[in-house]
């Protein structure tokens, strides 16, 4: 059972999906469903190929689906409920189960991006998608329960709360200015510089003014680039190139592979946000040390305010000397 039922307290929509219960959770070593397919093995695997280099796949439980069951009960006045339409996918970044990542080269890293771009655009164009999510959950302390590097992509049928309210601040920034929101800001930390941490040709990677975790980072175009769909190849080598980068400065951190959400923040597909979307990627890792977890707890889940215990500026000046 998957269906979106209306929080008319927080305004946003809530996914439900029951069956999601029983995914697979930490499977035996000597299996990985999203391994290259062994022809000796009883067990088949997501992908039906001896090697891959990067692999799109149906998410085999997925949240949202394209043609999904009507909801468990009824649309009402306060209590709206409707179908979790939309689609969701599994990116596999190789075929080495055992891959560090940020070992990968620096082709693979762009590769990842072409492919980014090439999802952006297919499941855009589908009317019932407004918004084309792309993330990565990293790391048995985000929840990850499948070790073979990989991320996701969610096709929404709305945009999602987070990623509209900064949008509604940026067009309303726009309105009053003239200006894009994200692209002032990037203007400001680039002109301040404490908080920077690493620069390609096209893009510029800082920990946030605002950070709520402690080693948190956001990659920001350097152009107003609304969605990967803008994207030229050069843009798209050398995204390549700043994540990798990213990546190993995270794992020399603390000398191990860091855990995060990834989220890349773009345009909707819905047709809205061009002057005032802006292409970036933000980067939250749950260590505040090597040995301690930030914890959502009291303040950021009741109130929805995060404490952060560490000045944005000396996070930036700890990853600026990882490298």
């Amino acid at each position: 059972m998957t269906e979106r039922r209306w929080d008319p307290f927080q305004r946003e929509w809530v996914v439900t999906a029951t069956h999601r219960q029983d995914r697979t959770f930490k499977p035996p070593k000597d299996y990985c469903p999203f391994c290259p397919a062994d022809p000796d093995d009883e067990v088949p695997t997501a992908v039906p190929r001896e090697e891959y280099d990067i692999a799109v796949v149906e998410n085999a439980f997925p949240s949202l689906q394209p043609d999904p069951p009507e909801p468990a009960v009824d649309d009402g006045d306060l209590f709206r409920a409707k179908p979790a339409t939309g689609a969701c996918e599994v990116v596999l970044f190789t075929d080495d189960h055992d891959a560090v990542v940020s070992e990968l080269p620096t082709e693979q890293f762009q590769r990842l991006v072409a492919v980014w771009q090439d999802r952006y655009r297919d499941l855009g164009a589908d009317p019932d998608h407004e918004y084309v999510y792309v993330f990565e959950n990293r790391g048995e302390e985000i929840g990850v329960t499948l070790e073979h590097p990989h991320g996701q992509i969610y096709a929404y049928p709305f945009v999602p709360p987070r990623i509209r309210r900064e949008l509604d601040a940026s067009r309303d920034h726009r309105e009053e200015t003239g200006e894009c929101l994200f692209c002032d800001v990037l203007a400001a930390e680039r002109d301040d510089g404490a908080r920077i941490v690493a620069e390609t040709d096209h893009f510029t990677a800082f920990v946030p003014f605002q950070a709520r975790y402690a080693y948190e980072m956001h990659v920001y175009a350097d152009d107003h680039l609304p969605s990967l769909d803008e994207f030229e190849g050069r843009h798209v080598d050398d995204l390549g190139r700043m994540l990798k980068e990213v990546l190993l400065r995270y794992d020399a951190l603390f000398d191990f592979e860091l855990p995060y959400v990834m989220a890349l923040h773009q345009r909707p597909t819905d047709g809205s946000g061009d002057g005032y979307a802006h292409f970036h990627i933000e980067f939250y890792p749950p260590h505040r040390t090597a040995q301690k977890l930030k914890h959502l707890a009291g303040s950021e889940r009741g109130a929805g305010t995060f404490v952060n215990n560490k000045l944005a500026e000396a996070a930036a000046a700890e990853l600026r000397e990882c490298l």
